[in-house]
């Protein structure tokens, strides 16, 4: 026995020592900080640090691989001499550079930084890295050097798709990004090695551009990496078990990661920061907030969020608008969290959100019983003239589910003035249209809206101001708020689905749909409207996923406000979709799963039909693990961002929105609804059974008397 444990563990030592053997030695030029350098020496190989090109070429023995990394991006390009490429062919050595200033005669002509562009895949690398596969390294700085290379594997435009590069790369400028200088030198025009700093996705992809660049590097058929590293990942994985309390947990992050990311406005630095880049509000975008900065308490209100945008060092950008309707949805999030959690300060907030919410945004005209824009709510700082429905809809539903949360009766006239203000601009078939301007508001008065025959088959915008009107229509049996959401709904159904509207895509009003649909039957619980509910909620459900995402799906492009990019050059112009085609497997947290969540939740609770308690815990699941966790960067830690690719399970998806792209987050449309509807399904409840806790009758109706019946403006 002694004997053959003895050889067992000769055995063992051999192996380990051939395996380490295995992996060669690389002159490499910079230190150890670098990823690409941390994933090298991770991997087993043995990296000997230089502290110049020449000493790292001297260093090198022939027909070796050397890495000469940038420590200087994006401040100060490689500069390899004349002669440092004579004695890369006279030893026969393979280089890998990066972020050149020179190649002998070969000097840079132009530093830029891109913009929309992606990095295509000009031929067919490896099997991750087809011909024409994409992918992101953000806003990086490129050097563009005068003479172009003949072979070319990797270049910089801008284009359009999911995950290709639909159209190919004609109509379009390119740089090159990653090309063969001659046979001895490889050229990165950007930093590679710092590929997790710099948030470069998708990371499956990036992993096998470089085990590409080091098969030449060090003359191999095939490199394969093991390991990554990534400073920006899901909660958990796929398939990873959760505890009893993640749930829980998740919604602690998913507040913290408001005072992570300083969203909250402070005095001290609202006129420097928030005023300077909110500006007139048509580009609200400008950097992360320092990480120093004290929180605000809520009453100067809470930022958007982050813009898709990231930078050459990983950071992102913040969008400073100053909206009414993130301030409702987040007071919701808040008093959400402080109940279940116990934390006052969290209440306070809440409470404060809802008073700067209603005294910012009610000013003026909105608050004059003469106006016919009476009990309006703006909807931005700068734009308080525009009212959309969708925006009034979700703003006072989460005032209303934020104040039964805390018991606090202060705000309900606001709340009932605003769902009626809403109301009387909504037409005899339920249709108000998508917004309404304040200017065309004084000059016709809101009666000619009330009369108005108006049909619009877009439940983005029509479907979630029926459900304020039908909780209102239980408080009050007001009757005409019955009729109408009843008349509206039955058109709407009726129009299903081609000649329904949509706006990035199908499943984002299919989702929007279930929650009036679910309070319809709550109100009056017919077999039609059964049918309705169990019609829509399937119709919804084909489309969702086994890890508990729903897939994205565009619809009848004629009825499309913003359908599949058509051109490369329309690639980042509007608002756009995530996916190409149907089928790119990719759900969207800001306007389909983080609703349909919503949705869901009221349709579960409302028929306790298994299949959909199933699946609305199987999406709580998959929002849970698809949440952010980063200690690096940590403003999106606790986050959600609006894209996940749940077949390569990270962050990827076309990112063409003009303003709303795959890594953008908000405070309002995505946080909130998730953190609310998670709080729902922690206390084993519906928005509807938390809405009904309210007792608003007496002053609704004296609300609709003096703004309708009586209403002598």
């Amino acid at each position: 026995m002694r004997k053959i444990s003895l050889i067992s563990i000769f055995c063992t030592c051999i192996f380990l020592m051939s395996c380490s053997a295995g992996k060669e030695k690389i002159v490499c030029l910079g230190n150890s900080q670098s990823d690409l350098a941390q994933l090298l020496e991770g991997e087993g190989y043995r990296l000997q640090y230089c502290t110049s090109v020449q000493e790292a070429l001297e260093e090198a023995p022939e027909q070796s691989g050397v890495l000469l990394l940038n420590t200087t991006y994006p401040e100060q390009g490689t500069v390899l001499s004349t002669d440092d490429l004579v004695k890369m062919k006279a030893k026969s050595l393979r280089v890998l550079v990066e972020f050149p200033q020179q190649l002998g005669e070969n000097v840079c002509v132009k530093t830029d930084t891109m913009e929309l562009e992606r990095i295509v895949a000009c031929d067919s690398l490896t099997p991750q890295l087809p011909k024409m596969a994409l992918m992101a390294f953000h806003r990086c700085v490129v050097k563009e050097m005068k003479e172009t290379p003949d072979s070319t594997y990797l270049v910089a435009a801008k284009v359009a798709g999911f995950d290709m590069a639909v159209y190919g790369l004609t109509n379009t400028p390119t740089l090159p990004l990653l090309y063969q200088e001659n046979e001895n030198l490889m050229v990165a025009a950007t930093s590679i090695s710092n590929f997790a700093v710099c948030r470069y996705m998708a990371e499956h992809r990036v992993q096998s551009m470089f085990e590409y660049i080091l098969s030449w590097l060090l003359q191999k058929d095939s490199v394969k990496i093991s390991s990554w590293i990534s400073y920006v990942k899901p909660a958990y994985s796929e398939d990873a078990k959760l505890s009893s309390d993640a749930g829980k947990q998740s919604i602690a992050k998913g507040i913290e990661w408001y005072y992570n990311g300083h969203f909250l406005v402070h005095p001290s630095w609202k006129k420097e920061w928030a005023d300077k880049y909110m500006g007139d509000g048509l580009k609200p975008v400008g950097p992360e907030l320092p990480a120093d900065l004290p929180d605000g308490d809520g009453s100067l209100g809470v930022l958007e969020g982050h813009m898709s945008g990231i930078y050459h060092d990983g950071k992102q950008q913040y969008r400073y608008w100053m909206r009414d309707d993130v301030q409702g949805e987040s007071s919701y999030a808040f008093a959400a969290a402080g109940d279940l959690l116990a934390k006052d300060d969290y209440l306070k907030v809440s409470s404060n959100l809802l008073d700067y919410s209603f005294r910012e945004y009610r000013d003026s005209v909105r608050n004059n019983p003469k106006s016919p824009s009476y009990g309006l709510l703006g909807w931005a700082y700068t734009h308080k003239g525009t009212y959309y429905g969708d925006d009034n809809a979700r703003s006072i539903l989460g005032s209303l589910a934020a104040s039964a949360i805390m018991n606090n009766t202060s705000w309900d006239k606001q709340i009932v003035e605003c769902i009626v203000g809403n109301f009387r601009t909504t037409g005899k078939n339920g249709f108000r249209g998508g917004n309404l301007l304040d200017t065309d508001l004084q000059k016709k008065g809101w009666r000619q809206y009330f009369d108005s025959d108006l049909v619009n088959l877009h439940p983005h915008f029509e479907s979630w101001n029926w459900a304020c009107y039908l909780w209102l229509y239980t408080q009050t049996k007001y009757q005409p708020l019955l009729d109408r959401v009843k008349k509206g709904v039955t058109l709407m159904m009726k129009g299903y689905p081609n000649d329904w509207n949509w706006t990035n895509g199908i499943q984002q009003e299919r989702a929007r749909m279930i929650l009036p649909l679910a309070w319809l039957y709550r109100v009056e619980p017919t077999e039609q409207h059964k049918q309705w509910l169990e019609f829509m909620t399937e119709e919804l459900l084909k489309n969702q996923v086994a890890c508990g995402g729903i897939r994205e799906e565009l619809g009848n492009e004629a009825k499309s406000m913003f359908g599949c990019t058509p051109s490369n050059d329309a690639y980042g112009r509007t608002e756009a979709s995530l996916i190409f085609k149907n089928g790119d497997p990719v759900a969207d947290m800001l306007y389909t799963t983080n609703f349909a969540f919503v949705g869901l939740c009221e349709v579960a609770m409302a028929t306790q039909n298994p299949v959909y308690l199933k699946a609305v815990n199987r999406m709580r699941d998959f929002l849970v693990r698809i949440q952010v966790r980063s200690d690096k960067f940590k403003n999106v830690d606790g986050a959600w961002f609006r894209a996940f690719n749940y077949q390569d399970w990270n962050y990827w998806a076309s990112n063409a929105d003009a303003g709303w792209g795959v890594w953008s987050t908000l405070t309002g449309w995505i946080q909130s609804w998730i953190i609310g509807t998670q709080y729902l399904m922690e206390k084993n409840t519906s928005l509807w059974d938390l809405a009904a806790k309210k007792d608003v009758s007496a002053i609704a109706g004296s609300v609709i008397e003096e703004m309708i019946t009586n209403n002598k403006y």
